[in-house]
């Protein structure tokens, strides 16, 4: 396969610690301080962590008892999620400054192509850091960025410099540094891949390089033609400015388990009046409705039910939860529910993306 790169000139742009920096921001007691947003010391699960907390191993995703533990002086601070929104809007804002392909991912990431930007700027370094300038003056918070000549390998050089830095990856230097890299650095090679290329030899790209596309189908199926790519520094993936919401969720993890559906429909009226009020804020409605529990050892379960028609209506949402709640006995009692829905009302509309070559 030949090895082409598009000349594209891509930004991934990623806030440095988003949700526990807005908290520090807007309060100035907690600056400087090991901070947890989301969970506490006797349950929940961590959504971020500021970088004083980081030094201790205290990340997302891990329990909030984990994380006290490795932080005894660690601060748990309630998230606010409107106050995070607010905030990406005007960071979106200004990305929509210089060009209208703009994906966000989240909250707190996005990608941005300025192949063709609306300054006319033909550098996307200083682009970068311009914009990066900005959301600091702006907004009152730090980001990183990565620039390269594709989206996958902007998102790993994002990474690279943070916080509060950038690094460019030239289209001359894609390969060598792709070569170069560790294996479990690469955009989508998860833990458990990870292992299983260490027991291959294959610990840096040149090693993944190295292999057939064959002999990465083998091992790694249809996974095998991506890893086989962008290793080559091939990953064609536009911009997506129309990104489309596949699925809309609300879900609630409760101070003290529930054992009562009783107590449980309760609970998922709630949730319920939450997901609609976010279906209707988009104007979003679906067919596919799922209801999501975690039980107190951790175990999940999904029970979903699709419909001939639309819904958005939170009572409507709620009989169908009620009807899969009552589908089969709980098997124990319960920390989390949540409600989702999907098969969604929205459409895809497709762009022509010219690409023209420029000096980086």
């Amino acid at each position: 396969m030949q090895e082409l790169i598009p000349n594209r000139k891509i930004i991934h742009v990623d806030m440095d610690a988003f949700y526990a920096s807005v908290e520090q921001m807007d309060n100035p007691l907690l600056r400087g301080k090991p901070i947890a947003v989301g969970g506490s010391e006797n349950r929940g699960v961590v959504a971020a962590a500021s970088y004083e907390a980081r030094k201790f191993g205290v990340r997302s995703a891990i329990s909030g008892v984990m994380a006290k533990k490795n932080c005894p002086e660690l601060i748990f601070v309630r998230p606010r999620f409107d106050r995070y929104k607010e905030i990406s809007s005007k960071i979106q804002k200004i990305f929509y400054e210089y060009t209208d392909l703009v994906e966000p991912l989240s909250l707190d990431e996005a990608y941005l192509d300025v192949t063709n930007n609306k300054k006319g700027n033909p550098s996307a370094t200083l682009l970068a850091q311009e914009i990066r300038q900005r959301i600091f003056d702006e907004v009152g918070l730090t980001a990183s960025a990565g620039i390269s000549v594709n989206k996958f390998v902007a998102k790993i050089a994002s990474d690279y410099n943070k916080p509060n830095g950038q690094k460019t990856v030239n289209p001359d230097e894609v390969i060598r540094f792709l070569e170069e890299l560790p294996i479990r650095k690469f955009h989508g090679v998860g833990k458990v891949t990870t292992e299983k290329m260490y027991q291959l030899g294959i610990f840096t790209g040149v090693e993944l390089k190295s292999k057939t596309l064959e002999f990465l189908e083998k091992h790694f199926g249809k996974s095998g033609n991506f890893y086989y790519n962008v290793v080559r520094g091939i990953h064609n993936s536009e911009v997506k400015s129309n990104r489309i919401t596949k699925s809309v969720a609300a879900e609630h993890t409760f101070d003290v388990n529930l054992s009562s559906e009783i107590f449980m429909i309760e609970k998922l009226e709630v949730i319920a009046a939450a997901l609609e009020k976010r279906l209707k804020r988009y104007n979003l409605a679906g067919k596919t409705i799922t209801l999501k529990i975690k039980y107190s050892d951790f175990t999940q379960q999904t029970r979903s039910k699709t419909l001939p028609y639309f819904i958005s209506d939170k009572g409507l949402i709620l009989e169908i939860v009620k009807e899969l709640l009552y589908q089969e006995r709980m098997k124990d009692s319960v920390r989390l529910l949540g409600i989702s829905l999907s098969n969604l009302n929205t459409e895809e509309k497709k762009f022509v993306v010219v690409q023209l070559k420029f000096d980086f």
